[in-house]
């Protein structure tokens, strides 16, 4: 099965299943975001459920792979400055740092090469931008052999459970890191913010 194809099937349920645990820390992560009128990009936007929480005085675009999750999104992106995008967080139809601020909330652990889907927001946002992580990672060298083992079912289905933020993060020297906080899960899911420099 597709990643397209489940999330496809997974949209009418996500809400009920994330919404309400994922609510404070997405508040948190959103909170990082500047005061002054940017051009921010929702990687991966999904159903919309960070689209209430995000100040009004910005310009969204918010892309997603499924058709699905975007047409939940959109009545959430009421009275923002909304664009939605069917697209690809691996290969973003975007150019060359457009954007000022970057938010990946839950997309960096669930596509198939997360490296590529960093690489390309550090692409496309601006020097001195930053970037918003909200996402479940292992920690270097962290047995968790549980979620090793069910890594290649709930990877083919919705989630990958073997993500380490700190090889990734090796491989881009453009983003540095200014904060990493934990956030859910006894710190499997984590705050993160990043500068491109």
């Amino acid at each position: 099965m597709t990643l397209k194809t489940s999330y496809t099937l997974i949209a009418p349920l996500y809400d009920l299943a994330i919404e309400r645990a994922t609510r404070a820390a997405r508040r948190a992560s959103l909170a990082q975001l500047p005061t002054e009128p940017a051009r921010v990009l929702i990687n991966g936007v999904g159903t919309g459920l960070d689209l209430p929480l995000l100040p009004q005085q910005h310009q969204y675009v918010g892309l997603d792979l499924t058709a699905a999750m975007l047409r939940r999104a959109l009545p959430r992106g009421g009275g923002l400055d909304f664009r939605p995008v069917l697209g690809n967080v691996q290969a973003l139809p975007f150019a060359d740092a457009g954007f000022d601020h970057a938010v990946l909330h839950l997309i960096l652990a669930v596509v198939p090469d997360p490296d590529a889907g960093l690489a390309e927001v550090a692409r496309v946002v601006r020097p001195g931008g930053t970037v918003l992580v909200f996402d479940k990672f292992l920690r270097t060298g962290q047995p968790a052999p549980l979620r090793r083992l069910a890594n290649p079912l709930l990877r083919r289905i919705a989630t990958r459970l073997d993500v380490v933020f700190e090889e990734m993060l090796g491989r881009r020297p453009e983003l540095r890191l200014e904060s990493d906080q934990p956030a859910l899960a006894s710190g499997w899911f984590r705050l993160i913010r990043l500068r491109r420099v």
